[in-house]
């Protein structure tokens, strides 16, 4: 198996952009592990490409085949929204590298399921005022904006990847990503050290 190069950090702090942007370039030549989610898509996402949009039959289906490696479950305004990275084979495709965007808790899921040695994590940073101002900014372009909803992600945000559990889960590593052009260099860098 490859190597599972795992993006992360607090919301908006960039991670779908860079995301996109290293699935592009042609020299990683990384593949895409997509991640299922109950909740709706968001203007401008796409089915199999963002995520796969599964109700909650499906990821019951999922759970009882013992495909799912682990599953977060956030009690947001809109009702309860559930994120899984699921076993579906993609992964453990021969030498192929992918890239993937999850949590702190699913990063160490997935080092439990596929070994730490092959799960390598990629942690973005950004400054807390750019963060909450990229937020509200996605959060207009949706049909029913919810500043109630931006404010609760940034809350958790800041227990969920504060710097003990980051520590904890052997995250030394981080990128500001207050510079695209020069964020994507030093992940580009970074990667190639492992492949």
């Amino acid at each position: 198996m490859g190597r599972i190069f795992y993006l992360m950090g607090k919301s908006s702090s960039g991670k779908d952009t860079v995301y996109k942007e290293l699935l592009k370039d042609r020299e990683l030549a990384l593949s895409p592990v997509v991640l299922y989610t109950t909740r709706p898509k968001r203007a401008g996402e796409r089915e199999g490409q963002d995520y796969h949009f599964i109700g909650e039959e499906g990821l019951h289906s999922l759970q009882l085949s013992g495909r799912v490696i682990e599953v977060r479950e956030y009690s947001t305004v809109h009702g309860i929204w559930k994120y899984a990275t699921v076993d579906d084979g993609t992964a453990a495709a021969g030498d192929t590298n992918f890239i993937t965007i999850g949590t702190l808790e699913s990063y160490k899921a997935v080092c439990r399921r596929y070994g730490r040695e092959n799960v390598i994590p990629v942690y973005l940073t950004v400054r807390d005022e750019i963060r909450l101002s990229r937020a509200l900014e996605r959060e207009k372009q949706q049909e029913k904006p919810c500043v109630a909803e931006v404010c609760r992600r940034y809350l958790a945000d800041e227990e969920d990847f504060s710097a003990e559990k980051l520590s904890e889960a052997g995250i030394e590593r981080s990128f500001e990503n207050d510079d695209l052009k020069r964020c994507l260099e030093e992940i580009k860098v970074y990667i190639f050290s492992f492949l």
